[in-house]
C-alpha cells in the first residue's frame, strides 16, 4: 500500500472508530437493552436458526409495543454461528465483548450450544438456548456441575430418547431396530445413546448401529447393511439434510419399515429433500405441533403468519418462548444486570409458553412435554402428546 494511500486509510479508520465511540455514548440506541440473537443463520442449520431468530424478533417486538421493558426498548443484536461450533464460539464472544448483551438466547445445535457456553460462562453472561438437547449443554462434562450461566427452553435427550423408544416399542409394537448415528454431532450420538438404553430396557433388541458424518451424500452402502438383517425399525437422530438423504436413498433400496427421529426432523426442508411419499410411515419425537388447539397456540400461529407469510415450526415457537422467558426475567429482576438476569431465569416456575407450561429445574433444563410427529404426504400430523 502506498504511504499516501495508508495515511488516508488511517485517518478514515480513525473518523469510523471516534463515531462509533460518539454514537455509544450519545444515541438514543444505548439507552436500549440489547439481547443477543444467536443462531445458525447459515450453513447445515440454516432453517432451524432462521425460524428461532424470527420467533424471538417477534417476540422482542411485541415486547416494545407495549412499551418495552424496564421503561427501556429491547434490541435485538443477531449473530450467525454458521451451524459451527467454532463459529459458535467467535459470535458469542463477539455478542458479549463488542456488543455488551444483557443476555443471549438461540442455539439449536448442541455441539453449538456447548461451545457458545463455554463463553457465556467465562464471561458471565446469561445464555438461554432455545432447542439444543443434549445434557452437556448446562451441565459441565467434566466437573459434572451446572453451569452458573447456560439454561435452555428445550427439554433435554435423556426424555427424548425415551418417548421415542417408549412410542416404538408400545405405539408402533416393534422391537428390533438398527440406529444410524451422526458421529459428528454430539446431539446424535446422545440421543441415539438413550434410545438404546430405554429400548433395550423395555425389551427390544438393536441389530446394528452404523455412523455418518454430517455432509454425507451417499448412505447407500450403510442402508444396504442394515437392510441384509431385516430390522422391524430404524432409527436415525439426525439433522434434516442428511436424514433426508437417508430416508429417500432407504425408500429407493427398497427399505420399507418404518424410520423414526428426533427435533432434529422438524424443517420444511426434510420433505424436499426426501420427497413426500418416501417420508410416509416416519415419525419423530417434537417439543410443539402446530396442530394445538389452545388459545396460546392459535394466537401464536396466526401472528406468526402475518408477520413471516408461514407457518411456524417448532423452532420458532421455541424462539418466541426464549425470548419471553428472557424478557420476563428481566422484569422479575427489575434490572438488566447478567447476574440478576441469571438469579431470575434460575427461578422461572410455570411460565405460560405456547410449548406449553415451562419450569427451569436444578439443573436450567425445561420441564415439559414432547409431542409424536407422524408424516403423511408430506404433512406434519400431531400423533401424541407425552408428559415428563
Amino acid at each position: 500500500m502506498r504511504l499516501k494511500n495508508l495515511k488516508m486509510f488511517t485517518v478514515v479508520m480513525m473518523i469510523v472508530m471516534l463515531a462509533g465511540a460518539l454514537a455509544g455514548c450519545g444515541s438514543s440506541a444505548s439507552k436500549d437493552i440489547k439481547l443477543g440473537l444467536l443462531n445458525e443463520m447459515t450453513g447445515g442449520n440454516a432453517t432451524f436458526g432462521t425460524s428461532a431468530a424470527n420467533g424471538a424478533k417477534m417476540a422482542i417486538k411485541e415486547a416494545n409495543a407495549k412499551g418495552g421493558v424496564l421503561g427501556k426498548q429491547i434490541q435485538a443484536v443477531i449473530a450467525d454461528n454458521k451451524s459451527e461450533p467454532s463459529e459458535a464460539a467467535n459470535a458469542m464472544t463477539k455478542l458479549v465483548t463488542q456488543d455488551k448483551v444483557a443476555a443471549v438466547t438461540g442455539v439449536f445445535a448442541s455441539s453449538n450450544a456447548i461451545a457458545a457456553s463455554s463463553v457465556a460462562e467465562a464471561s458471565k453472561v446469561p445464555f438461554l438456548a432455545v432447542g439444543a438437547t443434549n445434557p452437556k449443554v448446562t451441565v459441565d462434562e467434566a466437573s459434572k456441575k451446572v453451569k452458573d450461566y447456560t439454561f435452555r427452553v428445550c427439554f433435554i435427550d435423556p426424555f427424548q430418547g425415551t418417548v421415542g423408544a417408549n412410542f416404538v416399542l408400545n405405539t408402533l409394537k416393534l422391537q428390533k431396530a438398527a440406529i444410524l448415528i451422526d458421529n459428528s454431532s454430539d446431539y446424535s450420538k446422545g440421543l441415539s445413546a438413550f434410545f438404546k438404553d430405554a429400548f433395550t430396557k423395555g425389551g427390544g433388541s438393536i441389530l446394528a448401529e452404523e455412523a455418518y458424518l454430517q455432509k454425507d451424500q451417499d448412505f447407500k452402502t450403510i442402508l444396504t447393511k442394515i437392510k441384509a438383517l431385516n430390522p422391524q425399525i430404524i432409527y436415525v437422530p439426525g439433522y434434516y439434510e442428511e436424514v433426508g438423504k437417508i430416508v429417500k436413498q432407504a425408500r429407493e433400496l427398497g427399505i420399507t419399515v418404518p424410520i423414526v427421529g428426533g427435533d432434529g426432523w422438524d424443517s420444511p426442508k426434510l420433505v424436499e429433500v426426501a420427497s413426500a411419499s418416501a417420508l410416509n410411515n416416519t415419525y419423530f419425537t417434537n417439543h410443539y405441533s402446530v396442530e394445538d388447539t389452545s388459545p396460546t397456540s392459535r394466537s401464536f400461529v396466526e401472528a406468526y403468519k402475518k408477520e413471516y407469510g408461514q407457518v411456524p415450526d417448532a423452532l420458532a415457537v421455541l424462539g418466541y418462548d426464549a425470548a419471553n422467558i428472557l424478557i420476563d426475567a428481566i422484569k422479575r429482576a427489575n434490572s438488566a444486570e447478567p447476574n440478576k438476569i441469571r438469579e431470575a431465569l434460575a427461578a422461572t416456575k410455570n411460565y405460560p409458553a405456547v410449548t406449553g407450561s415451562t419450569t427451569l429445574n436444578k439443573t436450567h433444563d425445561a420441564v415439559k412435554s414432547a409431542v409424536i410427529i407422524e408424516m403423511k404426504n408430506g404433512k406434519q400430523v400431531f400423533k401424541a402428546t407425552v408428559k415428563p
